[in-house]
This record gives structure tokens, C-alpha cells and sequence, in this order.
């Protein structure tokens, strides 16, 4: 693996040090050899090469490059780029090539990335273990054997496995900070309408956020940088100003922020050991403690929102326009959330389930707020277990449980992030934040000061 950071390779790469060829081809070499035991990349870009070429010649020329010049980008499998196949890690869309690029890919392209490949990922972004895949599950990197996480399993195992400088994934209750924590790498759920999700095939429309996961923080802060802002074609984008995410000098005071944790969250978590070992990083802080009384019911909350959206979603994958019939070419999980979304959508509910689910969702959000009065950063657990061995026993609801943690920063719309802090049982373990909507440089600056803490 480079011992230089995201930012110093792409330096190198734009002042001609490394060429934009040498540096892709690696990392199709380190696939080649590594990729049958992770099972990370489902397809690669035949033109990756081709692309990094074009970029060497910019530089050769003294043509002004883009902020991502030369970088290796492998992009979860919901993700549309054009001519590449998308298939959400399922058979109803397993030959199913995209027409056009997604909003964040042609952010990328024009900022000179390169798109390396395309990620595994548990079916139609349905799971968080990485095990749902028709295509087999993704082994984890960073604990062999163990899951990696989902749904954003593939990209996180790219990151970590040295397939990539940076990884797209998409995250609805906690898919890219779920598997950054088992992996041991850093993984944002940017605020919600930061990011366009034009070109992603959704599991939840009203939850789900596109964002990166990389080595390290300033690699998630680049890609944030260049995918981040408004787009005419989802009218949900913020028309914010994007903020200098990766420049260290315009960061927030982090000596000035005001930390909270809470006994809510302590109470939740399943491992006792997780929770002490984040409390431990930010106890220099002194952090305060907040209520959260209405935290519990997050999961609650959060499914049957989801299984009614998705269902909604899914009604175009009828095997006329899309694929196959999605009902007859699912996995379990997949079909579990269809079914369920369909009983609570039937008319003799008149919206009942997802009514009330709606009206929580807005308390949760309330009281995040409300905490966000008195402090500017919640630190929290990412999960409150660790990652189960492939293939092992577990019950629905205990995989359900994995989003206790990270679903309330969905339901309520703010910006989260994930960085490793320790290992237990030598599995990685991820500190999460959740800061208010729209201050990702808040988010930034304190995970700057942790990842540089922790590097000492």
C-alpha cells in the first residue's frame, strides 16, 4: 500500500512524478491478483487505462487537470456509469448496462478521475453484512473471514484492499459508515440534498445519500468537494455553496467545538467494548452528555419507511422494461422488503404504518436538532456489534440491529462520517459523528483532529 495520502498521489500525479498510467495499472494488478478472495469488483472499466492515458497527456501538454487527476475511483454497483453494468448486485438487473452517466460520475470525469470498476454490494442495497449479493458475498480486508459490511460492502473492501483511492457507495440507514467501520477505513454520509442522487438506483428515495470512503479523511473530503452541489435534475440538491472540504487551513477551530455523547446510544450497544473505546478517543473533549429519549425507535422507524419506498421503486423492475421480473429473480432479503412494503401499502391501512413511522421520523429529527443547540458534534458507535463471520448464523433482527446507530443521521436528513479509532478481537472499529445539516466542515475539521491524533 502508498505511504502517501490521497491528496500527496494526486500531487504526484499532476506535477508529472507519477503517471496517471502506472498509477491505474496497479491497482488493476493489485484486483487481478486480490480480487478473487474478496470479491470486491464485479466488473472493470475497459477503458480505465485509455482514460489515464488521457490525463498523462494533459499533463504533458500543461493542461490544467482536475482535482481528482489521475485518481483510481471504483464506484458501488447502483451507481450508473455509462456502458459500465449496474446490476445493484442482483440477477433481475445482472446484464443490465447503464445508458448514461450518473450526476456524481460526470463530476468526477470532468474533475480528470478515472473510473476503475464497479463494487459488489448486498441486492438492490438490501442488507448490512455484504452477504446478499447474487453474487457472493465481499470478504472483509481488514478481517478475513468476517463480513465487510453493507450494503457498500464492495466499495468499502476496494478502499481497504488497495483497489482504489476512493470509492463511491451509497448509504440509506448506514450503508457506507456500516462497512467503513468493519473495514477500517473512512466512509461520509453527506447532509441530505448535498449530493445529487440522479443516476442512483435507489432503495429509499426520502433516505438515500451517495458519498465516498477512503483511506483517509482528506481523500472523502476531495470527493465530497467535486460531487457535492446543486443539480437541475434532483430538485432535493441544496443550492449551498460547496466548501474547500480538503483544505486543512479553512477547517473549522476544532479546539473551539463542543462534543456530545450520549447515555441513549451507550444503552444500545449490544458490546460494551465499542462503546468504550469511542468514548475513550473523545474523552479529552469532555464531552457532554445529551438526551436522545426517542433514539431507540430508530429502527423502528426506519423499515417501514424503507420497505414502502422500496417497493414503490421496485414497481418498474416488471421484466418488460428493466431485466427480469424482480419478484422472480430476487434473493430473500430483497423479496422479505417487497412483501413488506406491499402489506403495509394496501389500501386497508390507508397509510397508517407509513404515517406514523413519518411522524417519528420528525421527532427523531427534533431532538437531533435540539441537541445540536448545545453542541456541534455527536459522537457516537458505528455499530453495536462487530462484524459477524461469513456465513454464520443470524437472525433478521439482529442484522436489522446494525442500523441502531446510523439511521438516526438518515431519518433526520444531517451529515455523518465514520473513521477507524482501535480494533477489538483485531477488527477494526469505527467512531461515527453526526453533525447538523450542511456543516460537513464541522464534520471535517473533527475528524481531521481524531485521524491526527490517532497518527501519532
Amino acid at each position: 500500500m502508498s505511504t502517501l495520502s490521497t491528496l500527496q498521489t494526486r500531487d504526484a500525479i499532476a506535477s508529472g512524478k507519477i503517471s496517471a498510467v502506472s498509477h491505474i495499472s496497479q491497482y488493476l494488478k493489485t484486483i487481478e491478483s486480490r480480487n478473487k478472495e474478496i470479491n470486491a469488483v464485479l466488473h472493470l472499466n475497459p477503458n480505465a487505462l485509455q482514460d489515464a492515458k488521457a490525463v498523462d497527456e494533459k499533463i504533458a501538454k500543461k493542461q490544467k487537470v482536475g482535482k481528482l487527476a489521475g485518481l483510481g475511483i471504483i464506484v458501488k454497483s447502483n451507481i450508473c456509469v455509462k456502458d459500465l453494468i449496474a446490476n445493484c448486485g442482483s440477477n433481475t438487473l445482472a446484464n443490465y448496462v447503464a445508458p448514461y452517466d450518473a450526476d456524481v460520475i460526470q463530476k468526477i470525469r470532468a474533475e480528470d478521475g478515472i473510473i476503475i470498476g464497479m463494487a459488489n454490494q448486498d441486492e438492490f442495497a438490501c442488507g448490512a453484512s455484504g452477504e446478499t449479493s447474487a453474487f457472493g458475498p465481499t470478504n472483509n480486508p481488514a478481517a478475513l473471514g468476517f463480513v465487510a459490511g453493507g450494503s457498500s460492502s464492495g466499495s468499502a473492501a476496494s478502499v481497504a484492499a488497495n483497489f482504489c483511492d476512493i470509492a463511491l457507495g451509497s448509504d440509506t440507514g448506514g450503508s457506507i459508515r456500516n462497512p467503513a467501520s468493519h473495514c477500517g477505513i473512512v466512509g461520509i454520509k453527506p447532509s441530505y440534498g448535498r449530493v445529487s442522487r440522479f443516476g442512483l438506483i435507489d432503495l429509499s428515495m426520502s433516505l438515500d445519500q451517495i458519498g465516498p470512503l477512503a483511506r483517509d479523511v482528506e481523500g472523502c473530503a476531495l470527493m465530497m468537494e467535486v460531487i457535492s452541489g446543486y443539480s437541475q435534475n434532483d430538485p432535493t440538491t441544496m443550492e449551498k455553496s460547496v466548501d474547500n472540504y480538503s483544505d486543512a487551513s479553512k477547517s473549522a477551530d476544532v479546539s473551539k467545538l463542543k462534543i456530545g455523547l450520549s447515555t441513549d446510544f451507550e444503552k444500545l450497544c449490544v458490546d460494551k467494548r465499542i462503546y468504550k473505546i469511542i468514548s475513550d478517543a473523545v474523552a479529552s473533549f469532555k464531552p457532554k452528555n445529551i438526551l436522545l429519549k426517542h433514539v431507540d425507535l430508530a429502527i423502528q422507524t426506519y423499515y417501514p419507511l424503507v420497505y414502502v419506498e422500496f417497493y414503490s421503486g421496485t414497481r418498474k423492475f416488471d421484466g418488460r422494461r428493466y431485466g427480469k421480473k424482480i419478484e422472480d429473480s430476487c434473493g430473500d432479503e430483497v423479496l422479505r422488503r417487497i412483501m413488506g412494503g406491499q402489506e403495509i401499502s394496501k389500501a386497508e391501512h390507508a397509510g397508517k404504518y407509513y404515517r406514523t413511522a413519518l411522524a417519528v421520523k420528525n421527532e427523531i429529527a427534533h431532538e437531533l436538532d435540539q441537541a445540536f443547540d448545545s453542541v456541534d458534534v455527536i459522537v457516537l458507535p458505528t455499530t453495536p456489534i462487530l462484524p459477524h463471520k461469513i456465513g454464520s448464523q443470524i437472525s433478521v433482527e439482529a442484522m436489522y440491529a446494525y442500523d441502531a446507530f446510523t439511521g438516526p443521521a438518515n431519518l433526520a436528513g444531517c451529515c455523518a462520517g465514520v473513521i477507524p479509532v482501535g480494533k477489538i478481537d483485531n477488527v477494526p472499529v469505527g467512531l461515527q459523528v453526526y453533525c447538523r445539516s450542511g456543516n460537513e466542515n464541522i464534520m471535517f475539521a473533527f475528524l481531521k483532529h481524531i485521524e491526527s491524533v490517532i497518527h501519532q
